[in-house]
């Protein structure tokens, strides 16, 4: 998982961070992680998948005939 330090910030935005924390019941580390997914994450993002199906809905959908082959796989050769 990647991990970031944030330099300059404000006692006053820390204090506020360490409040917003308190009130949620979770460690400031735990709030600031929340409020970074919210905000590079939003609720009403669109996601391809379902963008994908939207799209399709209006055409009537395609129904896909699709059958995995169970053949077993032949290992490369390195000649």
């Amino acid at each position: 998982m990647a991990a970031i330090t944030i330099r300059n910030l404000s006692d006053e935005t820390h204090r506020a961070l360490r409040v917003r924390a308190a009130r949620h019941g979770r460690s400031t580390e735990a709030e600031v992680r929340a409020i970074l997914d919210d905000a590079a994450r939003p609720d009403g993002r669109v996601k391809i998948g379902s963008a994908l199906v939207k799209a399709f809905q209006s055409a009537g959908g395609a129904d896909l005939k699709i059958t995995r082959d169970r053949s077993p796989a032949e290992p490369p050769h390195f000649e």
